[in-house]
């Protein structure tokens, strides 16, 4: 494992703390883009999720115009839009407006995950049919319309997404399975897999993608991260507790139970049943905790194991302020270059 230089991006799942509000936390959001801004890391993803009383980002694209504007170098982008829950049109146009808007800073990340139940996904969509295929042609018509692709006898022949603009937002596949990798490596996109959502396969997926990748018009080689949860801490005693918290709410999403979000002190005397503690260690697969050494081991290892030169990390902690050191202590291991947003 060498020790070498890696990118860093955040991904923020606008978690709603114990004790605050969506407001708070969408304030929090603005203030955490700013910081990773000014520390140096490469984009600032936000995810998508709905009906839930814990998360705040319903609208990504809503999201990245705010935090664009209270930035001025960072990537923006989503992570990602569930685009089946959407008129694909719509997503183009959206996207669109954003590069208008802050040319050269915007990615269009997409999934194919429901971002939440399915009767919330079809309420949102009433023509979705949460078939494969469907997805399928819904990525390439968006490639028609960030294209302005006239091909005869489909809709790009007379309908165009506006505003027209000479860029394109770099385009990524989300991806905690195979499956939509081999799909990214077809239509050439990057491809971002979720390891904090499932911590199996990962690697192979990452292989097999960058040996199908076929060149387009949006990425001439294949790029590839990953994502993980990631919380770094001064001290091994505050790594422990945010490492304690993120078990017990792991576990929970897993009894369908996704709004809770409880403190150190209501998990911390918790006591798991045999079979809860197996599925507690293996979420741990899903995470990286620790202090700043131990955590970078892990990181680089990987980094490597995914052959991958840039880290997604997503953080939820108790506690705003240790949410943003977290992110130092990143910064700072990995010695990124700090800019001037002045």
């Amino acid at each position: 494992m060498a020790d070498r230089k890696l990118s860093l991006s955040v991904l923020d799942q606008s978690p709603i703390r114990k004790g605050s509000n969506a407001v708070e936390s969408l304030q929090e959001s603005v203030k955490l883009a700013q910081l990773a801004d000014r520390l140096g890391f490469t984009r600032y993803w936000l995810s998508e999720h709905h009906n839930t009383r814990s998360l705040a980002g319903a609208s990504p694209e809503i999201l990245i115009a705010r935090l664009a504007a209270a930035t001025k170098h960072i990537r923006l982008g989503s992570g990602g839009v569930m685009l089946p829950n959407h008129s694909t049109l719509k997503v183009a146009e959206n996207f669109r407006l954003l590069e208008a808007l802050y040319p050269g800073r915007i990615d269009l990340g997409i999934g194919r995950a429901p971002g939440g139940d399915r009767l919330t996904a079809h309420v949102l969509n009433p023509s979705n049919t949460f078939e494969p295929r469907d997805f399928v042609q819904q990525v390439n018509d968006l490639e028609g319309y960030l294209s302005d692709s006239s091909e005869p006898g489909t809709v790009h022949e007379k309908v165009k997404a506006i505003p027209h603009i000479d860029t394109v937002p770099q385009l990524w596949m989300l991806t905690s399975s195979g499956e939509s990798g081999l799909l990214a490596a077809r239509q050439g996109w990057a491809l971002s897999f979720a390891h904090f959502i499932y911590p199996v396969g990962g690697p192979q997926a990452v292989r097999t993608y960058r040996e199908k990748f076929k060149p387009s018009q949006f990425l001439s080689e294949p790029a590839a991260s990953v994502g993980i949860f990631v919380f770094c801490a001064d001290t091994q005693e505050k790594a422990d507790e945010l490492q304690a918290m993120m078990d017990y709410r792991l576990l929970s999403f897993e009894k369908g139970r996704f709004d809770q979000f409880p403190s150190y002190e209501e998990v911390r005397d918790y006591e798991y049943s045999d079979m809860e503690w197996q599925r507690v260690m293996q979420n741990r697969g899903r995470m990286i905790a620790g202090t700043p050494e131990q955590v970078k081991q892990r990181m680089l290892k990987l980094a490597d194991d995914y052959g991958v030169n840039e880290i997604v990390a997503a953080t939820m902690a108790e506690k705003v302020e240790d949410w943003f050191r977290s992110y130092e202590l990143l910064a700072d291991i990995f010695n990124l270059e700090p800019r001037d947003v002045s």
